[in-house]
């Protein structure tokens, strides 16, 4: 039987303000493209409250394609509130004049350890943490997923990083480093800041993941004046749970100052592999008042410190992994909400590349889940495109 879409009676308007300013006497110097390697295919999206499967859609905080299967995953960060812990199987249809919506074809709900539900956020399980979930990779063969949860740190847990089967069982954790348990004081992994990212390596041994924000010990979050301390990114083989190599990745700073009382943050929302040596970087910041921006950058793994054995990122004690610019998602000609994950897509028919990104909405009626399909025009030869390793 086919579950069809329900959706939302009620649809909140947006409030667009707009500025005006006096033209210069002179053309203004060009400036270089917001965009010099992404081109827009197209925007769809679905209005907060949408339900599926009996769950409400939406907190879509990663998603990732699967070739064989011809699906997307999508991961909730939902804690129990609007359904249990769950991904999304769907299906996206892309070309190069558009993106369609999406099409759901199922709805999964992971079990931990032992064999049991995730427990929602209001009623805890002893033993148990609550998941946040914030990304999805499939594993090869598509019948499992590797996830991360940001962690319960109210209770005492740490970030996670497991693989479950798509049906639900758990499979199995993957140890972290020892640094990413939560501490007392001053050092330690911020709440809500940790794992945010995951990448797969092309032959999916494998992954990186990648902190959402500093380390308590290497420094300060990025503000509107400055680009804070960098975030960790660390590389781990999944069959032996090993930490291989860890960088120090820099953001930039928050790029509007807030205009209400609230937040204002920039931070890793999610990584994707181009290439053997390469990673996709999708830097997310929003300020109150001011909205949402993303930016998508790139970088080479092989280049910067290993900083696996540094207790703390002191200036001059590591060197930083250089990033190049890929695109002002808010050049595009669309407007960003809340860009949280990435994903290749099918080629075009001419044999272009396509990245497709997914919005999380907060399950926020001022918010909707937005899907982005855009070119990719790869800066050298190494990019890969999201094709299997040879």
């Amino acid at each position: 039987m086919t579950t069809r879409l329900k959706l939302p009676r009620l649809v909140a308007a947006a409030l667009l303000l707009a500025g005006c300013g006096f033209a210069p006497q002179r053309p203004p110097a060009p400036e270089p493209p917001l965009t010099p390697h992404l081109r827009l295919i197209g925007v769809t999206e679905i209005a907060t409250g949408t339900e599926y499967g009996g769950t409400v859609v939406g907190g879509l905080s990663g998603i990732a394609y699967s070739p064989e299967r011809g699906d997307y995953l999508l991961i909730s960060d939902d804690r129990g509130n609007d359904g249990p812990a769950r991904v999304y199987t769907a299906r996206l249809a892309i070309d190069a004049h558009g993106i369609a919506p999406p099409e759901f074809t199922a709805v999964h709900h992971p079990r931990h350890a032992s064999g049991e539900p995730f427990a929602p956020w209001w009623r805890p399980q002893s033993g148990t943490d609550r998941p946040d979930a914030e990304a999805a990779r499939w594993l090869p063969g598509a019948s499992s997923y590797l996830w991360s949860s940001e962690g319960d740190f109210p209770r005492g847990f740490g970030p996670q990083l497991r693989i479950n089967r798509l049906d639900g069982p758990f499979v199995r954790d993957i140890p972290l480093p020892a640094a990413f348990e939560p501490q007392q004081g001053e050092r330690g992994p911020r709440g809500n800041g940790t794992l945010e990212g995951i990448a797969l390596s092309p032959d999916g041994r494998t992954a990186w993941v990648a902190m959402e924000l500093p380390l308590k010990q290497d420094g300060e979050p990025a503000t509107p004046q400055d680009a804070g301390a960098p975030v960790r990114f660390t590389a781990i083989d999944l069959a032996s749970g090993r930490a291989l190599r860890q960088i120090a990745y820099p953001p930039e700073r928050v790029p509007h100052t807030r205009r209400l009382p609230g937040p204002q943050i920039n931070g890793v929302s999610d990584i994707l592999e181009d290439g053997a040596h390469h990673l996709l970087v999708l830097e997310r910041a929003y300020s109150a008042g001011a909205g949402f921006d993303a930016r998508l950058f790139r970088i080479d793994t092989r280049t910067g410190s290993d900083t696996l054995a540094l207790d703390a990122l002191a200036a001059g004690g590591f060197e930083p992994v250089p990033k190049t610019l890929i695109a002002d998602l808010a050049g595009l000609g669309s407007t960003p909400d809340n860009i949280e994950g990435m994903s290749w897509a099918p080629r075009l028919a001419d044999g272009g590349c396509v990245l497709v990104f997914v919005s999380d909405n907060n399950f926020n009626p001022a918010q909707t889940t937005q899907f982005i399909a855009a070119r990719y025009l790869p800066p050298d030869a190494d990019s890969r495109c999201g094709d299997a390793a040879p």
